[in-house]
C-alpha cells in the first residue's frame, strides 16, 4: 500500500474529518524521484474541539505511529477544528516551509570574525 493511501485511510477512520488533504511533498526535498517520505496533512475535525495544538499533533502521530517509525521522514501537520478552518484557511490552506536540507541548502559564506 502507498504511504499516502495509508495516511489517508487511517486519518479518515480515526477522526472522521470534515476536510482532509494529504500531500506528498517529497519532490520538494533531496530524495529519489517517486519517494514517499515527506508529507503535509491538513485535517479539520470536530475531534479537535477543546484540544491544544500539541495534543492534536500527538493524536495524529499516535494514529500514524507505524508510518512515522518506518516510512515517513517528515510530516507537516495543520490541525483545525471546523470553526478555525472556516474562519482562517478555508480558501487558502497554509503552505509548508521550504526545505533547506541536503543538496537544496543555500550555500552561504559564514561571516568572518
Amino acid at each position: 500500500m502507498l504511504v499516502h493511501t495509508a495516511i489517508e485511510q487511517k486519518l479518515l477512520s480515526a477522526f472522521d474529518p470534515v476536510f482532509l488533504d494529504v500531500v506528498n511533498e517529497s519532490h520538494m526535498h533531496s530524495v529519489a524521484p517517486g519517494s514517499q517520505s515527506h508529507f503535509k496533512v491538513v485535517i479539520v475535525t470536530n475531534a479537535f474541539d477543546g484540544m491544544r495544538l500539541l495534543n492534536r499533533h500527538r493524536a495524529v502521530n499516535a494514529i500514524l505511529a507505524e508510518e512515522l517509525a518506518e516510512k515517513i521522514h517528515a510530516l507537516a501537520l495543520h490541525t483545525y477544528t471546523p470553526g478555525e478552518w472556516y474562519e482562517y484557511y478555508a480558501e487558502k490552506p497554509p503552505a509548508s516551509p521550504k526545505c533547506f536540507g541536503g543538496s537544496k541548502r543555500e550555500k552561504t559564506a559564514l561571516p568572518e570574525s
